[in-house]
């Protein structure tokens, strides 16, 4: 098996772009020989724990309404083609992640990892749901068979927000600036959402080396 590390943020476009296309790559090869870990990079790590208003964040992001526009045109466009299901529209806060990330991991501790983020992800995207929410947060844990009730409690202490931060300020130290990236066999780095094609002859070409 080949360790697949996954530095991502659930609510990064791109991040989402290119799970639904490793996705696809890894269906096409079910023989796969991927171990995937997914790991903690905030896109917005000074983001005020309740969040703030989604417009009023791209807008400052971005310089204004039309540089909002502007960087999002290729976003929109790529998630029409790529997750025609996803809706942009019905996002109206940007929250912050930590405590994604901290469930995250711990669904990570019960085998879940996977499963929960793809949850996050739609919830983000699909839904519009603040997934910087506690109550949010346990109901998505709860639909993917976690303890509720547990991650309740958990997220309503400071346990492993130190490690998050910690891992989070360890990958940029590593030189990480930006996500998706990806690190195959803890040797090569991937940058971006790459497409489908290329994960494709990533595999086949892992698979051949292994023979």
């Amino acid at each position: 098996m080949i360790k697949l590390d996954i530095f991502h943020d659930p609510i990064c476009p791109w991040c989402y772009i290119g799970k639904a296309r490793l996705d696809r790559a890894m269906e096409a090869r079910p023989n796969h020989q991927f171990v995937v870990e997914w790991h903690p990079f905030q896109l917005n790590p000074d983001m005020p724990a309740q969040g703030m208003d989604r417009r009023a964040y791209l807008e400052g992001k971005f310089g204004g309404v039309q540089g909002a526009i502007d960087a999002y045109r290729p976003i929109v466009e790529t998630m029409g083609a790529e997750l025609p299901k996803a809706d942009l529209g019905t996002i109206k806060r940007t929250p912050n992640t930590l405590n994604a990330h901290r469930l995250i991991h711990w669904a990570g501790i019960e085998g879940m990892q996977t499963p929960i983020v793809a949850a996050l992800y739609r919830a983000y995207f699909h839904e519009g749901r603040d997934i910087g929410d506690i109550e949010t947060l346990a109901d998505i844990a709860d639909s993917m068979s976690m303890d509720a009730s547990l991650v309740t409690r958990l997220l309503s202490t400071d346990e492993d927000t130190d490690m998050i931060r910690a891992r989070d300020a360890h990958a940029r130290e590593r030189g990480i600036s930006g996500v998706p990236l990806y690190v195959v066999a803890n040797q090569h780095a991937v940058p971006g959402a790459q497409a489908t094609d290329l994960w494709i002859k990533v595999i086949d070409e892992l698979a051949e080396a292994a023979d």
